[in-house]
């Protein structure tokens, strides 16, 4: 790693990092139809079926892997947004009931937008960039203050932001339950026929998160540079990746400016390989205004909740970071008491 960083320096293999990584969860993602709002729509109607079974093996899989690196001491990221510094759970309230709702009228949360962007999808494509406009208007533009105000209503310091600490679980514990809950998620994704490529990719979608931290936090071990210890994110890391595209000339080399793209390059690699590329348009069925009102409120819900459903749901979940889970919750009320309700007036 040190002859690396010498040779090419940190910002170049942080971007290389970051590609590898989204290659990686891009294709897995796409091949096992990893979808948050999916799942969801199987709670909200009643069944759990396969498309929940899909998401919990991620979820699952990711906590598994990175508990287990960091109980072996393999892993640190005790320093990542997601744990150190103050967190707000009012953020992670209205943030991830915003984001849920938003994903419904979206049919997508931010990562499936740029995963079926890949395939040609027009709608994913200009939700998206509605999503990200309207992230980077709320952490820098004008609705910066109304997000300020949001996030300091309820927030927590540094100390009390690990659950397993807050509630004095060993770690042990953790991984013991986790693996058993896993275990559960593999049998019932069997059970609702799922294909065995099918349950791998989505165990590969949780372990590419697990690949983001290590990666990182071995390049933090090497460095005489702060490199932050990260994982996979996408409304921060879009925003960034348009903002430099639009302001500068050459791209800023980071983790996130390797993700957004590799993730492109991974899900289109698998959508050509199964010839599922092709243009979708909006039409009568599909009305532009839902996927745009969509998109604004999983832009602003994200920058208040401190990550989409992947960033704060998956990354921030698998280090256990109280914020995170309590914004994937609510991302799931959100989404879920939508088409709740939905289903009832209609």
């Amino acid at each position: 790693m040190e002859a690396l960083i010498d040779q090419n320096g940190e910002p170049a293999l942080l971007l290389v990092i970051g590609l590898i990584t989204g290659v990686i969860f891009g294709a897995s993602a796409y091949h096992s139809r990893f979808c948050l709002r999916a799942a969801t729509a199987e709670v909200a109607s009643g069944r759990a079926g396969p498309n929940l079974a899909i998401w919990l093996i991620a979820f699952l899989t990711a906590l598994l892997v990175v508990q287990t690196s960091i109980f072996t001491n393999a892993l640190d990221v005790s320093e990542s947004r997601q744990l150190a510094g103050a967190g707000s759970l009012s953020g992670a309230i209205i943030g991830g009931l915003m984001f849920g709702v938003g994903m419904i009228l979206a049919r997508g949360c931010a990562s499936r937008l740029l995963v079926l962007s890949a395939s040609g999808n027009l709608r994913a494509i200009v939700t998206g960039l509605v999503l990200t406009l309207t992230a980077q208007a709320t952490l820098r533009g004008a609705l910066s203050p109304v997000r300020e105000s949001l996030v300091s209503l309820w927030t927590i310091p540094g100390d009390l932001r690990e659950v397993s600490e807050i509630l004095s679980i060993p770690r042990g514990i953790v991984i013991t339950v986790t693996a058993l809950g896993l275990s559960a998620a593999l049998m019932f994704g069997r059970y609702h026929r799922l294909k065995i490529s099918e349950i791998l990719s989505a165990a590969v979608v949780g372990g590419a998160v697990w690949l983001g931290w290590m990666l990182t936090y071995l390049l933090t071990q090497h460095s005489f540079e702060v490199v932050s210890v990260q994982s996979v994110t996408f409304t921060g890391p879009s925003t960034d990746t348009l903002m430099a595209l639009i302001n500068t000339p050459t791209l800023t080399r980071d983790f996130g400016t390797g993700l957004v793209p590799g993730v492109f390059i991974g899900a289109l690699s698998i959508a050509l390989i199964r010839k599922e590329a092709r243009i979708q348009r909006f039409d009568p069925g599909t009305p532009m205004e839902r996927y745009l009102l969509g998109g604004i409120l999983m832009g602003f819900g994200a920058m208040l909740a401190g990550g989409c459903a992947v960033g704060a749901g998956v990354t921030g979940g698998s280090v256990l970071s109280l914020t995170a889970w309590v914004a994937v919750f609510s991302m799931w009320a959100g989404a879920v008491g939508l088409q709740t309700i939905s289903r009832w007036a209609g």
